[in-house]
């Protein structure tokens, strides 16, 4: 009897995605250099981080070497929460009067003003949200489907208060690594300025999917 040999190709890696417009179409609200910066150096930090610790459990898994699998998989879970929020992040911005800013439509105006009573409240809420988040984190629009209900996530440093299993509809990342640029210390400018930009046609399409 032959025996079949398995398979193999590389495992993969995870990608830097492209952002969806021009570093510099976000201005006056997020100039370029912050852009660039928080894209090119920041995200793909936990890109490179993140492929970091995955050749690190390879190369011990190869050699049969022991490992410190919670330092491991906590520095993991930080680097892959900080890829994937903003890989979320990107998209759900666009430039103001060209898909960014203005307020929601569709389903997913019907929802908010269900759960929130309207969109006025449902921002107030998110801006306190990402305004009082403890040192660093995000704001998340979140979608539970236990509940059908949309709610909103507080989320410290990339992984940290996360609702188990819910989808994400919308972050707002408030690093200082997002802002300081523009803003210096002033978080709550900036997330002012954010609702300029939101792409709610993408945080609608988000929701559609589910």
């Amino acid at each position: 009897m032959a025996v079949q040999k398995m398979v193999t190709s590389p495992l993969k890696k995870y990608e830097l995605p492209p952002l969806p417009y021009a570093p510099g179409d976000l201005e006056p609200h997020i100039s370029e250099e912050q852009l660039s910066l928080h894209h090119d150096k920041h995200h793909q930090g936990y890109v490179t981080g993140a492929n970091a610790n995955l050749d690190k459990l390879e190369k011990a898994r190869q050699e049969g070497s022991d490992l410190d699998m919670k330092a491991l998989l906590k520095e993991l879970s930080f680097n892959i929460g900080g890829h994937v929020l903003h890989s979320l992040f990107w998209p759900n911005m666009a430039p103001a009067g060209k898909g960014g800013g203005g307020t929601p439509g569709g389903n997913l105006a019907d929802r908010i003003d269900h759960e929130w009573g309207s969109f006025d409240r449902f921002k107030a809420e998110f801006s306190k949200t990402a305004s009082s988040v403890e040192g660093s984190g995000w704001a998340a629009l979140a979608y539970c489907t236990m509940t059908d209900r949309p709610m909103i996530m507080q989320i410290e440093k990339h992984n940290t208060n996360v609702y188990p299993t819910f989808q994400i509809l919308m972050v707002l990342d408030v690093w200082e690594h997002a802002y300081y640029v523009d803003y210096r210390n002033n978080r709550g400018q900036f997330v002012d300025a954010f609702w300029n930009v939101v792409n709610w046609d993408e945080v609608d399409r988000r929701l559609e999917k589910l």
